[in-house]
């Protein structure tokens, strides 16, 4: 029996340990239905990068210049014909000319229930942070679109867990890792299904 052909195309931006990276290349080629092209990253010795070669999928680094002072890694992500880029982990803000060239078509993963602990500067530990130190009785993930400006594209999907008093910002960031990577490639998914 032939194997079906991989009809949709995912190109994942990131920036670090590419766990989510990893969760999403191996639940789209256990499913089937889409393939990721490629991974960029902007940090030469991320983890990501070894996390793909282990794969099988390739991946490259670029620069500040490739990505924000000329159209060279926009050239080279639309020669691969993405239905859609994925930011994992990507902590760079995205120039317009991406934005242009892929309206609606760039989405992000954020470690808290936007609109709060968004922003420049606001990924990771220092979020978790926030939230503790805030005493918040819950956080979650939110799936956005991308944008001008981070962490302000219209809201796709949002999931939540309860906290505890007694919840660290490791347990936090647990808690969260937990619902990215239940949550994410499905969304995805979705999205790449109404994408046509």
């Amino acid at each position: 029996m032939q194997e079906k052909p991989f009809v949709k195309q995912l190109v994942i931006l990131a920036s670090g340990s590419g766990s989510n990276a990893e969760n999403i290349i191996t639940y789209f080629e256990e499913r089937k239905t889409a393939k990721v092209a490629a991974v960029f990253t902007n940090k030469r010795t991320a983890q990501v990068l070894d996390r793909c070669e282990r794969l099988g999928i390739p991946a490259y680094s670029f620069n500040r210049e490739a990505f924000s002072g000329s159209n060279n890694l926009l050239q080279v992500i639309q020669g691969l014909a993405p239905d859609l880029i994925v930011l994992a982990g990507f902590l760079w803000k995205i120039p317009e000319s991406f934005i242009q060239a892929f309206p609606n078509e760039i989405i992000n993963i954020h470690p808290a229930l936007l609109p709060k602990y968004g922003g420049k500067g606001m990924y990771g530990s220092k979020v978790h942070q926030a939230v503790r130190e805030n005493e918040e009785e819950e956080t979650g993930i939110t799936i956005h679109h991308v944008n001008a400006n981070y962490d302000e594209g219209s809201i796709i999907f949002q999931a939540k867990t309860a906290l505890t008093a007694n919840d660290t910002p490791d347990t936090i960031a647990q808690k969260v890792h937990q619902l990215e990577y239940e949550h994410f490639p499905k969304v995805i998914e979705k999205l790449l299904q109404q994408h046509g």
